[in-house]
């Protein structure tokens, strides 16, 4: 059987030569149709106001009504009101809106309860942090999944990021119910855009990423992914007070880490390159990892990402506007990282510089490189199953990643000069050619 194709996911290009959003299955477009016209005739479907649901929140929390301390409601009704402005939602697309800020509103509720009932969570400690820090699709995300098979290593699984509460617990920790749920939700992503698994293969069981923790801050770049709310980004880019968010961050991996200790934690964001000093105060003593790759791959692969995510919620996906809007940002976001680095502000934190070019040819021969520049031993148990995870996904497991930035409207001279102090900074060379094997995932 042939494997998926994620440009399959995405249409033939327009006329124009810019790529297109995939067709939802009928049954879908059927729904959206009918819950269009149901709102119309202004029957309240998937409402998105905070009321309601901060109040179908409080109920799936059992009674739960403290979101604890921190600008939690002011990044919400920015995020909400564009939603409603901006975001051009499908029905499906206010369901899915709905879903997400709901779980995202009960996990904060239970997360604080869990905190009141176990005073005691608040003095585990966290130890030296090793943190993959990239822009989306440099590679950083095979490696977050190979450190975390080091048996010493601990890193947040989708499962327990999807719920969080109650505590995960040690001796149930591998058949927690909660991973079954987690798999069941994945699988109607999968259904809906069946070539998403060549760009970003899912499981409960696999490490997740920082953008996933901060939701439940409210501040995080994965909503103008999948929504468009460019008024909603621009806060986060430009006025989000980053402090608490990290403080919330450290009180989840407190959370996580209470009865499931380990002996250090692997991260992994590129949401980090917006706030990396905020990072740093929290957790000083990081091990950061930066991963780099040419930002014209970065930025097209980005946008073809964000916009197969973003057609599952609107009918009216322009995945020329997703590049525009999207690539300045990360340029921002790079510069940003880079400013942090150079003020040299943060002494006890420690940089480890990996090419994507280098993970690709020898992903073990890179984490060792990792282990070696920190001082840490790599065991043969975590050596073996990490040489286990490099057989089990093989350059295209889940299928291949095509774009090219002209389906884009990415004018590549004009971008090169926008990142051209990054690029100059860590001497990254052009890549050429516009396929991208769908795994090792190419994250």
């Amino acid at each position: 059987m042939d494997r998926p194709d994620a440009a399959a996911a995405l249409s033939a290009p327009g006329p124009d030569g810019i790529a297109r959003p995939p067709r939802l299955p009928r049954p879908v477009r059927w729904l959206n149709r009918a819950g269009g016209a149901a709102r119309a005739l202004g029957v309240p479907l998937a409402p998105l106001d905070e009321a309601s649901l901060v109040r179908a929140a409080v109920r799936a929390a059992d009674g739960a009504d403290d979101f604890g301390a921190g600008p939690f409601l002011e990044p919400l009704r920015i995020l909400l009101a564009s939603l409603e402005r901006e975001a051009q939602l499908s029905f499906l697309g206010r369901t899915i809106a709905r879903t997400t800020l709901v779980r995202v509103l009960r996990n904060r509720l239970q997360l604080v309860a869990d905190r009141e009932r176990h005073p005691e969570i608040a003095r585990v400690e966290i130890r030296r942090p090793l943190v993959v820090v990239g822009l989306p699709r440099t590679g950083s995300t095979i490696l977050h999944d190979l450190l975390a098979c080091d048996p010493d290593s601990r890193a947040p699984l989708t499962w327990e990021c999807d719920a969080p509460s109650p505590p995960p617990e040690a001796d149930r920790f591998d058949s927690d119910p909660r991973i079954a749920e987690s798999d069941r939700q994945l699988a109607g992503t999968d259904r809906l855009i069946p070539g998403f698994r060549a760009m970003h293969p899912m499981g409960a069981r696999l490490a997740q990423e920082c953008v996933v923790l901060n939701m439940h801050a409210l501040a995080t770049p994965i909503f103008h992914n999948s929504f468009r709310v460019p008024s909603y980004q621009d806060w986060l880019d430009e006025r989000c007070d980053w402090a608490p968010v990290y403080a919330f961050h450290r009180r989840q991996l407190q959370h996580l880490q209470w009865r499931c200790p380990r002996e250090r934690w692997v991260l992994k964001s590129g949401g980090h390159m917006w706030a990396l000093e905020h990072l740093l105060a929290s957790y000083p003593d990081a091990r950061i990892v930066a991963t780099h790759r040419d930002p014209i791959k970065v930025a097209t692969s980005f946008a073809s990402l964000a916009t197969l995510v973003r057609s599952m919620a609107s009918d009216a996906v322009d995945a020329a506007e997703v590049a525009a809007d999207w690539t300045p940002r990360l340029a921002r976001a790079l510069e940003h990282a880079l400013d942090v680095r150079e003020r040299g502000h943060f002494p006890q934190a420690r940089f480890c510089d990996l090419h994507f070019a280098e993970l690709l040819a020898d992903p073990l021969a890179a984490v060792e490189r990792i282990y070696g520049h920190f001082g840490l031993e790599l065991g043969g148990r975590a050596a073996d199953a990490m040489r286990a995870f490099i057989a089990e996904n093989p350059q295209g497991k889940h299928g291949v990643h095509r774009y090219h930035p002209s389906e884009y409207g990415l004018d590549v001279p004009r971008q090169r000069e926008r990142f051209r102090r990054y690029t100059d900074h860590f001497g990254i060379e052009p890549e050429h050619g516009g396929v991208q094997p769908g795994a090792l995932r190419d994250l």
